[in-house]
This record gives C-alpha cells, structure tokens and sequence, in this order.
C-alpha cells in the first residue's frame, strides 16, 4: 500500500523498494498519484527536490498528459510497475487539491476555468496514463475478489461528494451532505452485505477513523492543521475525511454492525502519516461502546508530513503531538507523524496484518528501507493490535 507522491518533495525510494520484493500479489495504489501544482508551490521552492513539469500549475488536457508522462519516467516508478500489478483509485490531487463533485479549494473558476472540463481533462489522462480499465462513468470505485479470502471494495470519494462543510458551521452532521454519494454508498453496504469472502477490505483515500485533535500547543496545532486540513482556528474536524460527511460513516457502521459483518478492514492513504485504528461505533465512549472495523492508514511515498514542515528532526516535536493525539482518541493505537515509506498488508483466514516500513531519506536516491511496526486484526475481533515482527 502506497499514496501521496508528491514529484517536488523527494524521490520515489518506497517503489523501488516494492519492486525489489517477489511476495507481492499487487500494489494498491490509494490515490494522490500526481500533485497538480505549479513548481514551487508545495512544498515551497526552497525546498524542492525536482521540479515538475510542467512548471505551472495544471489545468487542461496538455498539462495533465505531461505531468503523467513526467512522472513515468521516474526509474523507480517504472520498476514497480514492470514487476508488479497496480491496483489504483484516486484521491484529490489527481485533480486539485480538497476536490469535490462541483469544484476543489485549488480551482478558481473565474481564472483557470470550467471546473467540469478540468475534471475531464484530467480523468481523461488517468486513464491514458493509469494501469486502471476506462469507465463509462468517469469513476474508479469498483470490487476485486481474491477467492474465498477478501473482497477488496474500492471507492471513489471524489466524483460524488458535497462541498466540505464551512469550518464551525456545524454541517459536517447534515444528512444531505454524503461523501460517497448515495448510489456508491448503496453499491458498498450491498457488497459488504453480500459477500461470502473471509475478509472485507475497503479501499478509502481518507480517513474514516474519527479524529479530535485535543489539547495541541499552538506551534504544533498550526502545522497540523494546514497538514491534516484542519481551521487553523482550533476545530478539531478535519472535514475532508469522513470526519465531515459523518451521516455516511454512521450509516456505514451501522450497517456493519446491524447486519453482523466481521473482518472489514479499511485501508487508508491521503494524510502522510501511518495509523492503526479500531473504528468505533460511538468514539466518545469507546473502548465501552464496540469497534465495527479496523483501518491502516499508510503515510506518504514522499509528500510532506510533520517534521517536515517544522524542519526538525523525525521524532522530536512529533512525539508531543501524537500523545496528544492518542489522548484524546482511545480508538488510535499508533501514529507515526514523521516517516516515509509503506505498507504491506498480509492476509490469512485467520488475520490480516499490516507491516510498515520507512525509507531512510526522502531526499536520497539511494535511500534504504526499513520494518518500522507491525499490527494486526485477528479474525471476528474488530480490533488491532500489536505485533513484534514483520510477516516474513
């Protein structure tokens, strides 16, 4: 499991790693492929690896065929393609940044366009550029079986969203607002429902796992609020993740729960952190109330994360905040708020683990890979837990 590429931030080390390994049946690609900005926007000039291509920010068809192509000649791109299947959905920036079905934070009508052409534009070079079959639909969610073992459910959590709701504006609640769009929403609990595999595994491009940011101090509350999307004001509810469509995530829990379905495991990009979360039916008083699901969330290939935008040493300032992190959320039994790398998911009848791995130097193209932790979900418990060494 791989997600957010990020050209300008580092070289792609993750891959060439994957590559490298002969136990892989796929890659599972979950979105933020390509970033759209013009060079020198994120992360700002000074600190970029490699610049883009093109330079400016990315808008019609032209511009998103190149930055495909710029990114297919990344040696250890290729490498990982030539040696294993990609399975790959996309998440925002494969458009703009913070997308939804009528627009995206990054796209100012008024100066760079119809946002419907951008959209076509760019889901037309995905699908030149992508190892992923054409849909009719413009859409990306779709199922793979793995026999008896897992279903493996992929969803499109961009083409059918509503708006992001305001900061405070307390819409984040509203029923009308869907994250999925009631038709996938619907294809999904029928999926989930009717499936006779041992295991149900989600493909989502954000985090469902609900987050409350408790007490950060300020120096760590602001960069994670531009990292994770969060008002910079303080609120707590990163309202491009299902945090903001929670109407959807409690019909989805509902569903899981009320129909007894065991072994949903949600595996999750998007946020260039590494997570392993049970998912609650109700957070505020979990672990009392049940976890419906388990979730993975593998950090970024090389988009920035927090010590990166704090320019500090890995495992230094992140430690305060992830305490604070953990805190407040009993559901989240690890986060690494620091690396790079990803994930590689190991799935029997009787688990399914997770084992993270880092790269020693984003900047480095030579850089090493490394185990960091392992978690797993045993069969019919819903919840993680630690493991001390890596499948081997």
């Amino acid at each position: 499991m791989v997600s957010c590429s990020n050209w300008e931030s580092g070289y792609f080390s993750a891959y060439r790693h994957l590559a490298a390994r002969s136990d892989l049946d796929a890659v599972l690609h979950l979105g933020d492929y390509i970033y759209e900005y013009a060079t020198g926007a994120y992360p700002e000039a000074k600190y970029v690896v490699r610049q883009h291509e093109p330079r400016h920010e990315i808008l019609t068809l032209a511009d998103y065929r190149t930055r495909h192509g710029k990114y297919k000649t990344d040696a250890d791109l290729q490498a990982m393609h030539a040696a294993h299947p990609i399975v790959a959905i996309w998440d925002d920036h494969e458009f703009a940044n913070d997308a939804w079905s009528g627009g995206a934070e990054n796209h100012t009508p008024g100066t760079e366009g119809d946002w419907a052409a951008r959209v076509a534009a760019a889901k037309q070079a995905y699908f030149e550029w992508m190892p992923v079959r054409t849909s009719t639909e413009g859409t990306v969610f779709r199922r793979l079986r793995f026999g008896k073992l897992a279903d493996l459910h992929l969803l499109d959590l961009r083409s059918f969203r509503s708006a992001q709701a305001k900061a405070g504006s307390g819409t984040v609640d509203d029923p009308e607002r869907s994250i999925t769009g009631r038709a996938q929403l619907d294809w999904l609990k029928a999926g989930l429902a009717g499936s006779d595999a041992a295991w149900q595994l989600v493909g989502t491009s954000v985090m469902i796992s609900p987050v409350a940011f408790g007490s950060l101090p300020a120096y760590l509350l602001e960069p994670l609020a531009g990292l994770l999307g969060l008002p910079k004001e303080g609120i707590a509810v990163n309202v491009d993740q299902w945090d903001g469509y929670t109407d959807d995530r409690k019909e989805l829990l509902a569903h899981l729960t009320e129909r007894a379905i065991r072994n949903t495991v949600f595996l999750t990009g998007d946020i260039h952190m590494a997570w392993a979360n049970d998912v609650p039916v109700k957070a505020a008083t979990y672990p009392l109330s049940a976890s419906a699901a388990t979730e993975f969330v593998v950090t970024s290939v090389t988009s920035d994360n927090l010590d990166d935008l704090l320019h500090v040493a890995p495992g230094t300032l992140s430690v305060v905040a992830a305490g604070a992190v953990k805190a407040a959320n009993r559901h989240v039994k690890w986060v690494d708020m620091d690396h790079h790398g990803y994930g590689v998911l190991d799935v029997t009848a009787a688990r399914s683990q997770m084992d993270y791995y880092t790269v020693s130097d984003k900047k480095d193209p030579a850089a090493t890979a490394s185990w960091a932790r392992s978690y797993r979900t045993l069969s019919g418990t819903q919840r993680v837990e630690r493991v001390y060494q890596p499948v081997l």
